[in-house]
């Protein structure tokens, strides 16, 4: 059997591409192990396949705390060499070694010396450049961001195969680096799908002992009530929007929070109430929920769970609306939310930016937005004469057409 190694130095469970890779993998009869960090619960398909086995590294000492930055990034960079080098080399010889990237220091010049140690084809998989991630908080001119550029660079080049995830990134591999790669869009695996009304009234009556504004009165919830017995949706019920977020620099978040404050002031009388879901975590994330209280809301609400990960599907499966900030810190990747809110027959708002057509078409698929203003007009636009008023926007047979290819079939052709 094919032995392959897949690397990531990032949360496994956290990873939804990294993971898709290993379960179709393993699928296919290949022998996976997964080597990254623990932290969120791994899907139920990667932890339950006999084909799949997962080494986690040791946490990374917090070296920030005690030493300059320089000397604390080089103590993270030789902390995680050792303990990668000492993961490949504790298991079973590998015919592949996978690796996505960000981020990229040590792990591709690590999984090359491995490499070839052991005769073992290099692979990685383009996800975005590290370098650019490190140049929002340090700035372009920082040391560290022409180690990262000048390193990408010549390690990449010693891939034996490179995977991305636009044309865009494809093009500006070749042009930039001289770097040959295919590109695999993502997409949503099986699990995505829209919800039935008995599905959404079992996860909010659920998420309502958590989050009581989900909730309702009796045998009911704020979307769904009991009606001879089944469960209808409520004709008086508020409209649920989502949005997932990193809750980091490379997607502001004041776009969506301005204008759902924008919304909160509309006079319109046709408009409904919203609750706004806003899922994930990340270093901004108490920061704006600091402002999210203290803001005084009289249409709108918003709260910020951590999702299980069944719950997530469902959530999207059951929601009216999504939004995507997301904007790319190199402006060549395409954010991964998006493809699950058009898995789960979920319309889109997304952030302008470079090759966002490659996912949203604006007018055929989803709105595209360049700021809080348009965001606003755009959301009091789609939930004019909510629910059961006439629709400005129809997007239903595009968005079905792209969730009828799913990830393995996608991963596979």
């Amino acid at each position: 059997m094919t032995k392959v190694t897949v690397v990531g130095l990032s949360d496994v469970g956290r990873s939804p591409r990294f993971q898709y890779h290993c379960i179709s993998l393993a699928q296919e009869g290949f022998r996976v192990n997964v080597i990254g960090y623990k932290g969120a619960k791994p899907k139920k398909q990667l932890t339950g396949d006999p084909n799949v086995s997962i080494s986690y590294l040791p946490t990374v000492p917090e070296f920030n705390k005690y030493l300059p930055r320089l000397l604390a990034y080089f103590f993270k960079v030789l902390w995680q060499s050792l303990t990668l080098l000492w993961a490949l080399v504790l298991k079973r010889r590998s015919d592949f070694v996978f690796v996505q990237t960000p981020p990229a220091i040590p792990v591709f010049a690590v999984v090359w010396f491995y490499s070839v140690l052991v005769r073992a084809k290099f692979v990685i998989d383009w996800h975005n450049y590290a370098y650019s991630i490190m140049a929002l908080t340090l700035g372009k001119q920082s040391v560290l961001v022409k180690m990262s550029y000048w390193f990408e660079c010549y390690f990449g080049r010693k891939a034996h195969g490179n995977i991305c995830v636009t044309k865009a990134m494809s093009l500006d591999l070749m042009t930039r680096w001289a770097i040959v790669s295919k590109v695999l869009y993502d997409r949503a695996p099986e699990e995505f799908h829209r919800t039935t009304i008995e599905e959404r009234h079992l996860l909010f009556t659920r998420l309502s002992q958590r989050y009581p504004i989900l909730g309702g009165t009796l045998h009911s919830t704020a979307f769904t009530k009991m009606e001879e017995g089944r469960p209808v949706l409520r004709s008086d019920r508020p409209a649920l929007l989502v949005s997932s977020t990193s809750w980091t620099e490379d997607e502001d978040f004041n776009i969506l929070l301005s204008a759902l404050v924008n919304y909160d002031k509309c006079d319109k009388e046709d408009l409904p109430k919203i609750i706004c879901i806003i899922t994930g975590r990340g270093p901004l994330k108490e920061y704006y929920i600091g402002i999210i209280q203290a803001t005084k809301w009289t249409k709108v609400s918003i709260i910020t769970p951590w999702l299980e990960e069944d719950d997530y599907p469902l959530l999207l499966g059951s929601a009216d609306l999504g939004v995507s900030l997301h904007t790319s810190s190199s402006g060549l990747d395409l954010p991964m939310k998006v493809v699950d809110m058009f898995g789960c027959g979920l319309a889109v708002l997304a952030h302008d930016f470079n090759c966002v057509n490659e996912l949203v078409r604006n007018g055929q698929n989803g709105l595209i937005f360049k700021d809080a203003p348009q965001l606003s007009g755009q959301l009091i636009d789609w939930f004019a004469n909510f629910p059961d008023g006439p629709r400005r926007y129809d997007f239903s047979k595009a968005i079905a057409a792209f969730g009828g290819l799913r990830w393995h079939q996608n991963w596979v052709q």
